[in-house]
């Protein structure tokens, strides 16, 4: 037999609209009320009507959390840590929310398919996590789906993605330009002049901001940068592999390779070793990120340590509402340094 708001109403001794002013979670409840009621919820294991009252409500409890890739500890970081934000009191049904990773791929169609699920949801919050692609329509579809998610209740908040103005979107973004230029100056001081660059996809902000923040810290030392120099593929291993093969074909004489993430450096250390190369004692090796495995490398990754789990759990507190956005909604999270023994003097 199926358990209705009458049935829990009678069990707390409160009326039916009390109930439903407890799970909606829209009217203030007396806590030994809001107690009551939630009790005999338990006891009659009574399942509230989500659809149906998401239509009643302005929002549901579902909060969706956009990744690249879910297997990538930068994007797996970052969710786990909006996850653990996002729940208690606050949602409808006892206060919970329901927390859903949508995987895009780095497809550009399957970001606007989850964000149109999402929007017909009723999302109460919405977080896109990593750097965002640089197409003017696609940019425009975006930010077109962000605007209808804001002005149906949903709050949208951007981590370590550029600002989306005109959204009403709340963006806490790294600084990657700052992070490319400080770890190729490091370099630079050790006495590289000639330094290859593994890049990400370059339809991707991050992409272009790290290899922006490279070629700055070039120009300021007064080296030519040469375009053999700079290889482009996807952020994991088997590109930082197979592009630091290329860079030494290109140019046997390079003395470091900067990557564009950690995952890309390890693939870097292990072409090199199977040149016949040693780290750093004839090439360094330097990433970005400070993923957990970079520190038991061997020899452990000089990169750029971004709070990837700070950032998230800020991104989740803004998203339920429990923080206050930032001035002008726009917060810059600034990366550090990391130097480790991958990176050394260069050869005679």
């Amino acid at each position: 037999m199926t358990v209705t708001l009458a049935d829990v109403a009678a069990r707390a001794q409160v009326s039916p609209a009390t109930v439903s002013r407890v799970l909606n979670g829209n009217y203030p409840v007396a806590a030994s009320t809001r107690e009551r009621v939630l009790k005999a919820v338990d006891e009659l294991d009574y399942v509230l009507n989500g659809p149906a009252s998401a239509l009643a409500a302005a929002t549901s409890d579902l909060v969706g959390i956009l990744v690249n890739d879910i297997a990538d500890p930068f994007f797996g970081i970052m969710a786990s840590a909006i996850q653990s934000e996002i729940g208690g009191p606050g949602g409808r049904a006892g206060g919970e929310r329901l927390a859903v990773v949508c995987n895009t791929g780095g497809s550009p169609e399957r970001e606007l398919t989850y964000l149109t699920l999402l929007q017909r949801q009723r999302a109460a919050a919405v977080v896109l996590t990593g750097g965002a692609i640089e197409d003017a329509s696609h940019v425009a579809a975006v930010s077109a789906k962000l605007r209808k998610l804001a002005d149906a209740g949903t709050r949208v908040v951007l981590c370590g993605r550029p600002p989306a103005p005109d959204t009403q979107a709340v963006a806490l973004t790294f600084d990657n330009r700052g992070g490319g230029r400080q770890l190729t100056e490091h370099l630079i001081g050790l006495g590289h002049r000639r330094l290859g660059y593994i890049a990400g996809p370059e339809e991707r902000t991050t992409t272009r901001h790290r290899l922006e923040g490279h070629r700055a810290a070039l120009e300021a030392a007064g080296i030519q940068e040469d375009p053999r120099w700079t290889v482009h593929g996807h952020y994991d291993r088997r590109s930082g592999y197979e592009a630091t093969l290329e860079l030494l074909r290109r140019d046997p004489s390079l003395t470091a390779v900067v990557a564009a993430n950690d995952s890309v450096a390890l693939g870097a250390c292990a072409a090199l070793r199977e040149s016949g190369l040693r780290i750093p004692a004839d090439v360094s090796v330097a990433g970005f990120d400070d993923l957990p495995f970079s520190i038991d490398a061997v020899p452990s990754l000089t990169t750029v340590r971004l709070p990837l789990a700070q950032a998230g759990a800020r991104a989740g507190r803004i998203a339920m509402g429990r923080e206050e956005p930032p001035p002008g909604g726009i917060a810059t999270v600034r990366g550090e340094l990391m130097v480790r023994g991958s990176s050394g003097v260069p050869r005679g």
